[in-house]
Order: C-alpha cells, then structure tokens, then sequence
C-alpha cells in the first residue's frame, strides 16, 4: 500500500490545481491582480503557521535563487490568469504544459544537458500544437496565446532554479517566497482595479490559495517519495481535466484542430519527458 502514495500524492495535487483553475475562473469578474492578491493570503495563512511550527528558518540557505525563483513564479501566475480571461482554461492549461520542453531548452543553455534529436523533433510538435490552436482558429485570442507562451517560458526557467536549488531548501520555504512576493505584487497592483468581494466571493479568493497550497504542497511530497518517471505523467491528468471543466462547467466549445493542437502539445511533452528519464537512468 505504501508504495503506491506517492500516486495519490500527484492525484490530490491535481485534482486541487483543477479546482483552482474552476474557482479562478468562476470570479473573472475580478481582475488578475485582486486574484493573485488573494491567493497569496490564503497560502501564507498556511505557509507562515507551518514554518513557525517546525522552526523552518524563513529566510532559508540560497536568498539570491529564492528570490529569483519567486519573481518568476508571480510573472508566471500572473501571465496565466490572463489567458484564461482570453482563452478558457483548457487550452490555457494545454499550452502551459510546453513548460517541460522549454525546460529542455534551457537545462541545455545553463545546465549544459545533452538534447537529443528525437527531442528537437518533439519540440517542434508540441509548436505545431500551439500553432493549430491558434493559426487557423478565428475566435481564438492572440494575445492569449502570448500569455500562455511566456507563463510556459517562465515556468521552464523556474524548473532550471528549482533545479539548481536541489533539496538545500525545506519546500515550505520555497512556496512562501514565492506567495510573498506576490502578496507584494498584488497588493500594489489591484488598488486601481479594486472590487469589493461579497462574503461568499471573499470566501472562493480565499479558497483559491488554499487549493493552490494543497496542489504545491502534495506534488512536492510525490516527486520527494517516488522516482520521478512513476508519478510525473499522472500530472498531465491537469490537461484532460481542464479541458472537460472548460467544456461542461463553462461552456467552452472546441474545434477538432483545437483537439488535435491540444493533442500534439501532449504527445511531444509526455514523449520528451520519456526521452529525458531515458537518457538520465
């Protein structure tokens, strides 16, 4: 039975990055800025708690990378949230998950890690799934398609980070940082777009960071007790999920080049990761 946690690990952190994405969408009444606000209050009101408990020191052991790390993670949160104002959150999600190719790209530049062709190749496929969503699709945005992209680039950055960080760093550390800097952010952002949230609405902003907190929290525990090739493809799971939230929570509607974009993006990104366990075992 033991050996099998690490897969409800990842299971629970996807079902509660789904529910964030749900809630996030459900309030786009309220700008990304008061969103990302609030997200971080109900994370800290977690993260702070814990750290105090277990006598975690708070500024942790590599300030630069830290900080580094977590002025990334906010560009990147930040840019996300905005396309899915413009594109729904399937295909937002689908698109954000070219994050491991670009981490590939970047491992080679600053790592100095070998890529093989097979991999170039799989690059080249998932682009060609984002270029079938938005190439040939009238009503998809643009400038939707940016922000996805540059949150995607962003997150492959922060992998290279996390990387070289390594396990120097309790992860309560890491996440705090990160919610931080984007209590920060979007404390002196949302003034001139403030909307004053109802009770139940205050409740769902809130909720948001929690189930941000959980979803972080338990795929940090899974990739911490399990090999990494075992419970890494059940988080492509976000993907097939976000696609039905988007379809029969919110009502999106989806070509069969949106489909068969979407289905590329998966195929290059599952099948790259293969090649990079492959290379490393």
């Amino acid at each position: 039975m033991k050996k099998h946690i690490p897969t409800y690990y990842m299971i629970y952190s996807v079902i509660a990055f789904s529910i964030m994405y749900v809630i996030v969408t459900y309030l786009n009444k309220f700008s990304v800025y008061q969103i990302v606000f609030f997200r971080a209050i109900g994370t800290l009101s977690l993260t702070m708690p814990l750290i105090f408990k277990k006598k975690i020191p708070i500024l942790g052991n590599n300030k630069k990378l830290l900080l580094l790390r977590g002025i990334l993670g906010v560009f990147s949160m930040t840019l996300f949230f905005l396309s899915i104002k413009y594109l729904g959150v399937g295909v937002s999600v689908s698109i954000r998950y070219l994050s491991p190719l670009f981490a590939t790209i970047f491992a080679l530049i600053f790592l100095k890690e070998k890529v093989k062709p097979i991999q170039w190749f799989l690059i080249l496929l998932a682009l060609l799934g984002v270029f079938l969503i938005n190439g040939f699709e009238q009503n998809i945005s643009s400038i939707g398609i940016l922000f996805a992209l540059l949150s995607a680039i962003t997150v492959g950055l922060i992998f290279v980070i996390t990387s070289k960080i390594g396990n120097s760093e309790n992860p309560l550390v890491i996440v705090n940082y990160f919610m931080f800097l984007t209590l920060i952010f979007g404390a002196s952002t949302s003034f001139n777009y403030w909307i004053n949230p109802n009770l139940k609405e205050l409740f769902l902003l809130l909720l948001s960071g929690v189930f941000g907190f959980i979803a972080v929290f338990y795929m940090t525990k899974s990739f911490q007790n399990s090999k990494i090739n075992i419970v890494a493809p059940i988080k492509y799971l976000e993907v097939i999920f976000a696609v039905m939230i988007g379809f029969f929570y919110f009502g999106e509607r989806y070509t069969v080049l949106t489909f068969l974009g979407i289905f590329l993006i998966l195929v290059g990104i599952i099948s790259n990761f293969y090649f990079r366990i492959k290379s490393s075992s």
